[in-house]
Order: C-alpha cells, then sequence, then structure tokens
C-alpha cells in the first residue's frame, strides 16, 4: 500500500515523561497525551508512536533500582515491562476509540531490505485502518554483542520517521529544548543546519532508566532531517505540548528539515543495511563524492578493510578526517579491488567500485 496523501507524524516518549520514578507509570499524563494524540487524529494526522518505558517498567516489578549493568538481565526487565507497557497504553487509548498495534523491531528488521519494505507497508496498512502503531525496540531479544540494537529510542524515532516518510518527528522527553550553554543559556528555538557548534551544545544524561540525551536527540535529528522531516525536541510533561506544535507554536527547539531530501533508495543506503567493511579513500575521491556526485573509481582508493563481495554494503572513509562520508553497494568485490588498485593506470571508464546510483553521502 502506497503511503497516503495524510500528514503523518512519529512522537517519541521517553523513559522521563511516562514515569515519575523506576516502575511508576504517569497514568494522567499519558492519558493526556491519548488525548492530544486523538484530537491529531481527528484531524486527519496519522500518529505513530515510539514509546520508551519497558525496560523501566521491568525494573519496577523486579525490585531494581538501578538499569542492570549485565545484558540478559537488562533483557529480562525489558520481557516483564514491555506487556504492561503495552496494556497500559491500550487501556488509555480506549476512551477515545482507539486500537494499538504493538510493533518491537531489532536493527535487523530495518536494516535487510525486504523486512525494511515489508515493515513499511504494514505501518501504511496499519495507519490507513486508524489504528496507533506503538513501537519500541524489542529489548529482550537485541543484544549489543549481536550489533542488532539501536542504541536509543530516539535513534529508533528518527529511523521510524525516515522509514515511513513521515512530516514531523517530535521527541518529547525531560529536556526543554536544545540549550546554548556557551551563550545564551537559552533554548535554540530554531535550527536550520546541525553544525560542530550545535553538536557541541549537547550533553548526556544521568537518569537510572534513561539510555543518551541530547546528544542522541541531536544526531536523531541529523538523520531525519536529512530525510525530509521537521524535528522538533521539547519537554514532554508541558500541558498540550502535542496540540500546541500541530497548531504551529514552537515549545521547545525546531530542527528544519533539508530543503534536498533524499529518496527512498538513498534513505535506506545511508541509514540502513549492515555494513560489512570499510574502503578508505583520498582527498580527490572525497571531493568528487561530496561536491561532484561521482561514482566512487578505483584511483581514489587508499586502503580496504574487510572483505565484502560484488552488491555488499560498504562505509566509505576519509583518509585525512577518518571520519564515513558515504555508504554504498559494490561493483566489485575486495580481491577484485586489489587487483585494480595495483592496476589504476590500466583501468577503464567503466571500472566502478561503488556507483553513484547505489551510493548515499552521510
Amino acid at each position: 500500500m502506497e503511503k497516503s496523501c495524510k500528514k503523518r507524524i512519529v512522537v517519541k516518549l521517553g523513559t522521563g515523561v511516562l514515569t515519575s520514578g523506576v516502575g511508576c507509570l504517569e497514568l494522567g499524563k499519558m492519558s493526556a497525551l491519548c488525548a492530544q494524540i486523538a484530537d491529531a487524529k481527528k484531524r486527519g494526522i496519522e500518529v505513530i508512536l515510539v514509546s520508551s518505558g519497558a525496560v523501566g517498567l521491568g525494573m519496577g516489578k523486579l525490585g531494581l533500582k538501578t538499569r542492570p549493568k549485565n545484558i540478559r538481565k537488562v533483557q529480562m526487565c525489558a520481557a516483564v515491562g514491555q506487556s504492561i507497557l503495552i496494556q497500559t497504553w491500550a487501556e488509555l487509548f480506549a476512551p477515545f476509540s482507539i486500537s494499538v498495534a504493538q510493533i518491537l523491531l531489532t536493527r535487523d528488521d530495518v536494516d535487510v531490505l525486504s523486512r525494511h519494505k515489508s515493515i513499511r507497508e504494514l505501518l501504511d496498512e496499519i495507519l490507513a485502518d486508524g489504528v496507533v502503531p506503538i513501537i519500541n525496540e524489542n529489548d529482550c531479544i537485541s543484544a549489543a554483542e549481536l550489533n542488532l540494537k539501536f542504541g536509543d529510542n530516539d535513534v529508533l524515532s528518527s529511523l521510524v520517521a525516515t522509514l515511513s516518510k513521515a512530516d514531523e518527528l517530535m521527541i518529547f522527553s525531560t529536556a526543554k529544548g536544545l540549550i546554548d550553554m556557551q551563550g545564551s543559556g537559552e533554548v535554540v528555538k530554531e535550527v536550520a543546519k546541525i553544525t560542530p557548534e550545535i553538536r557541541a551544545m549537547a550533553g548526556g544524561t544521568m537518569s537510572a532508566t534513561a539510555v543518551g540525551g541530547m546528544i542522541t536527540k541531536i544526531k536523531a535529528a541529523e538523520i531525519a532531517t536529512k530525510s525530509g522531516c521537521d524535528v522538533y525536541i521539547a519537554r514532554g510533561d508541558a500541558e498540550n505540548i502535542l496540540t500546541d506544535i500541530l497548531d504551529g507554536k514552537n515549545p521547545g527547539t525546531k530542527f528544519l528539515a533539508s530543503k534536498s531530501a533524499i529518496s527512498s533508495k538513498k534513505r535506506w543506503l545511508a541509514y540502513f543495511g549492515k555494513t560489512i567493511a570499510k574502503i578508505v579513500v583520498d582527498e580527490g575521491a572525497v571531493k568528487a563524492l561530496r561536491s561532484s556526485g561521482g561514482s566512487l573509481l578505483p584511483a581514489g582508493v587508499r586502503a580496504v578493510s574487510g572483505k565484502f563481495a560484488k552488491g555488499e554494503m560498504v562505509e566509505i572513509v576519509d583518509e585525512a578526517s577518518g571520519f564515513a562520508v558515504a555508504r554504498g553497494l559494490t561493483e566489485v568485490e575486495s580481491g577484485e579491488l586489489e587487483q585494480m588498485r595495483k592496476h589504476v593506470g590500466k583501468c577503464g571508464h567503466k571500472d566502478v567500485v561503488v556507483h553513484r546510483d547505489n551510493l548515499a553521502l552521510i
């Protein structure tokens, strides 16, 4: 099913908004948010909810005061808490005659292209039926050592917004916005572009149950805005917070969507899919990729880390800075690339490492 022409938003709710302590849900705040979401739906807006809280609820049920360091204990807390969380949401939406659908995701679910498309189509179908999908990371099976984790629900919400082609992403937590700590000390009302100066304003979190902080919110905003999605960061416990934003107000910080949003294919290349190797490139290659929209050619390759087959995803790294500049699907396998590098002068114009059609800047 194609995405409808209705406005679509993703609302991410942090643990600090939903709870007043380990295992204690703020039912009044949650109910108020349900009312605002019901109002949004009456306006013809499709709403996707990304809800934290499962691990914290599990901790409370199991009598734990701090987040466990043992991954299996965290998984157990998630397994216990998730059922409490979704049942609570279902009960709070019931007075508004709104049904909810639970979707638990691992990184693989959005990285593997076939699953990625399936989830996107499922979300379209759920929203077309008037149901509110409630998404969370599947923490009871996601494990950092298996590379299945998103990292936190801020990043998850930005990837959901990107995948679902949402118009707006609202990240609600205990943070009232991005604060200019080095300058005015006030909330930055609008960010047109995320620069190193903007990133420097970010800080972490000291919460016993939360993960991340403003650093991850900036990262989430960067992902979503590049996909053509406006992003708001604001306090989730403020009265009528969602309604105010829908009415055109800006109670926190607004990050403006990029005017040159990338296509669905480029979005998947940039933010989804696992990279299995790194290709280090020189200054000329970086310039060709960033400024000219060119393909990656053998002459620009300085080193290869890892092995890959033709058609597999690789990360392209700037030799000078050490930072990734692009991701893409290879036209050759790693052994063939090594041979091409030994005979660069004999490579023809058709010898391409990563074609620009299968490459996305990050």
